[in-house]
């Protein structure tokens, strides 16, 4: 079944690739998704047992990622669906003037949608760093030529800063591997398995410097790519040019996997008596990102930027949970559940306003209650939800982070987080209903404003969902983060 998780994405990409129907194409990516959904589900109840001698396994944290991902992308593939439809004659006049050299970017964009997915399968089952590397950096090839779409100017540009910034990342984690293989080796060149099992239970062996600096190297490198504020300029660019859909498993997918991989470094230290080190770091780069992303919220005139930056405020939530530890990693665990379905619901939102509005003005953008209602009551439900508002799950898992600063003593780091918050929501409280409320701008035509099924229905669920968790816990969902925190010490 491990296996099957891999190769079934990676086996209908290629076939989708070379489809001509686009029909069938899509059919393909919803029945893909569907399969995986199914197997990740039966992972809850059946072992799915180890590839590689344990390189590839799939643990309490990397079960808990990968649920997420693969319903988000269940989801993103139902609402694809209505989105290619819409882009397709837009696509095809673009070839007919000489602004694409192809026709068939629907198929690359389908493709590289299931390659994307295979990638970040293979980073939740990843236990061996080397690999785990290798994945992470296979997520941003994928997902490269996804925010490319459009071939606009903006989204070159926004691609190319992605992958530039990425690459530096990335490059940075590298050097933290070898850091940890020096960690792991002795004075006569013996050294323990870069797997993490392995290198839990002989953690005591562990070099502390060469462990810190390893820990260092890949917080910065992985924290690129998470989007912790300095690190996180790639971010809104490419949030905002990438198409709605994209954007949503981006911020609800691709962040949780860059987290994972620092999850696992963090494992290792709590393992050697260095998590003390390791939490103090996350907490630093946690309210720096809370911090950053509060000023560029305010007064924010594009809303995809918005919610960007949003994006942006909650990695930093997860690091200051992680790193407060306690109550707060179970906080911070559930929080990354939270934030998934209600970024991910937010963009794909978002994208039915742009289809309507064709801008991405928040001034632009007036009466979304009136032309689009549906969308206008997800709209605002998940600002609501976003910015920590009971009764749903955000609230729930923000608050148990500021009671795990407060039993620790904390004050100062509390009253910050509290304070921080506050800002994020008075700055999205201005622009989202000054979005929802008023009339509709007169050069917005009403045919644009209807709402079909694929485009409302996938937001809509992912709206309960988020509600359900502020009000109750499933115990299955309960224990596997509980599993997966007690790992964190």
């Amino acid at each position: 079944m491990l296996l099957a998780l891999l190769t079934i994405p990676v086996a209908a990409a290629v076939a989708t690739y070379f489809m001509k129907n686009d029909v069938w194409r899509r059919a393909t990516l919803v029945v893909t998704a569907l399969v995986h959904t199914a197997l990740t589900a039966g992972s809850w109840s059946i072992p799915l047992g180890s590839l590689l001698g344990g390189w590839l396994l799939l643990d309490a944290p990397g079960r808990l990622f990968l649920s997420i991902t693969s319903v988000l992308f269940l989801g993103a593939a139902v609402y694809s669906v209505g989105y290619l439809r819409r882009e397709s004659p837009d696509v095809r006049r673009d070839f007919e003037e000489g602004l694409l050299f192809s026709n068939e970017p629907e198929a690359t964009f389908t493709a590289c949608l299931l390659l994307f997915l295979a990638a970040m399968t293979f980073v939740c089952v990843s236990q061996r760093f080397g690999l785990l590397w290798v994945a992470i950096e296979a997520t941003t090839l994928t997902s490269a030529p996804l925010i490319y779409f459009h071939r606009h100017h903006r989204s070159l540009e926004a691609t190319w800063k992605y992958l530039l910034i990425c690459s530096v990342g990335i490059a940075l984690a590298l050097l933290g591997n070898f850091f940890l293989a020096v960690a792991a080796s002795d004075q006569i060149g013996n050294a323990v398995p870069l797997v993490l099992g392995d290198l839990v239970r002989q953690a005591g062996q562990l070099h502390a410097p060469w462990l810190r600096a390893a820990f260092l190297l890949l917080l910065v490198g992985y924290g690129t790519k998470m989007g912790l504020a300095p690190l996180h300029t790639w971010l809104p660019d490419a949030h905002s040019e990438a198409p709605s859909v994209v954007s949503a498993l981006l911020s609800g997918c691709l962040l949780n996997c860059a987290f994972l991989g620092i999850l696992r470094i963090q494992e290792v230290c709590v393992a050697a008596g260095e998590g003390a080190f390791g939490r103090d770091l996350l907490v630093i780069f946690g309210l720096m990102s809370i911090g950053l992303a509060a000023v560029f919220i305010a007064g924010q005139a594009d809303y995809k930027r918005m919610l960007a930056y949003s994006s942006v405020e909650h990695m930093g939530i997860l690091a200051l949970g992680v790193g407060l530890g306690g109550a707060a990693t179970f906080g911070a665990l559930l929080h990354a559940v939270n934030h998934s379905l209600t970024k991910a619901m937010l963009f794909l939102v978002a994208g039915n306003i742009l289809a309507a509005y064709r801008s991405k003005s928040t001034t632009d953008v007036r009466g979304v209650l009136r032309l689009l209602p549906i969308s206008g009551v997800l709209w605002i439900t998940g600002f609501l939800a976003i910015t920590g508002s009971p009764p749903f799950g955000p609230f729930l898992s923000e608050l148990t982070i500021l009671k795990g600063a407060l039993d620790q003593g904390r004050t100062a780091i509390a009253v910050t987080y509290l304070a921080l918050l506050a800002v994020v929501f008075i700055g999205m409280t201005t622009a989202v209903l000054r979005m929802a409320q008023g009339p509709v701008g007169g050069d917005v035509s009403r045919d644009r404003g209807r709402e079909s099924v694929l485009s409302v229905l996938p937001p809509a669920i992912l709206a309960v969902l988020v509600l359900v968790l502020g009000l109750y816990v499933p115990q299955a969902l309960r224990g596997l983060i509980e599993e997966a925190a007690r790992t964190l010490g």
